[in-house]
């Protein structure tokens, strides 16, 4: 049990280390990293796509990257927003981790982004332990989840810096309980801004892109008291920590520049970049 969680913990440091890494870099080209976790079905794509488009009618230049263990569906819709969106497949991994996102970047990212969108794997226990050099992270359910969602996740919800009830024009019908979600909320992470939204009705529309936006600008981020515990990411058990397992394929936009041909720079595989002669991996099963 002590290596199990002695391994543990060298995984997350070693994460941590290239998280800390990647966030100051993207933070010298001027670049703020919002990491979205949320439960398969929570509308996380559908509301990531309104943001993404009123970014592009206002000016804003962001970038989008989504992770799925299969299909390019997301990224296909995001990419009708004109922003750059770059689809990564984790062939059945659970998370994505730092070193792996450094390595999706380079060479993809433009130079004037300001704001990088990082949809995560739909999944609220593994990619709640991973930094991935973020500077928002930001937790998502649906009224549809049930109010108790918070306790049950609690180091996704903990750990947010902003929370977004999605779908909340069928609250009612649904019979969500509002005030029970909101102290579920307050008790594992106290202080912490809840907002709600609706893709459909335009409910919130815009109010994650302008928190992003004032975090690039220096406002300061909210402080989650799990963060500041020494043991905040030890609850999840992490999965296999490789560098391998993962490809990605790109959704073309014209002014995306064209990455470097040939190899991942941080994994060291060749890549097709429309997906012919992708290898294959074995699958890790993740709650």
């Amino acid at each position: 049990m002590c290596r199990t969680a002695d391994l543990r913990r060298a995984v997350l440091a070693h994460n941590d280390d290239s998280a800390r890494a990647l966030r100051a870099a993207l933070a010298a080209r001027g670049t703020v990293a919002v990491n979205l976790l949320s439960s398969p079905g929570s509308g996380k794509t559908a509301l990531l796509e309104g943001e993404l488009a009123l970014a592009r009618e206002r000016g804003v230049p962001v970038a989008a990257l989504t992770a799925d263990l299969a299909t390019e569906n997301d990224a296909r819709r995001l990419a009708r927003s004109g922003a750059p969106v770059q689809q990564v497949l984790t062939d059945g991994l659970c998370h994505l981790e730092a070193v792996m996102l450094r390595g999706y970047l380079a060479g993809w990212l433009p130079k004037d982004t300001q704001v990088l969108f990082v949809e995560n794997v739909g999944n609220l226990v593994c990619p709640a332990a991973y930094d991935l050099g973020e500077s928002l992270r930001v937790t998502l359910a649906s009224v549809t989840e049930g109010e108790d969602k918070p306790l049950k996740y609690p180091t996704a919800f903990g750990l947010a810096q902003l929370v977004l009830v999605t779908k909340a024009d069928i609250a009612e019908a649904v019979g969500f309980d509002e005030v029970a979600f909101l102290a579920n909320v307050a008790q594992v992470n106290p202080g912490v801004e809840v907002v709600f939204t609706s893709a459909r009705s335009g409910l919130g529309t815009g109010v994650l892109l302008e928190r992003a936006l004032a975090v690039r600008d220096g406002r300061e981020a909210h402080r989650p008291v799990m963060a500041t515990a020494p043991t905040a990411f030890d609850d999840p058990a992490p999965d296999e920590a490789s560098d391998h397992g993962h490809h990605r394929h790109e959704v073309p936009h014209e002014n995306s520049p064209v990455p470097e041909p040939g190899r991942d720079r941080d994994h060291g595989h060749a890549r097709d970049l429309l997906g012919a002669g992708a290898h294959e991996h074995p699958a890790v099963d993740c709650p």
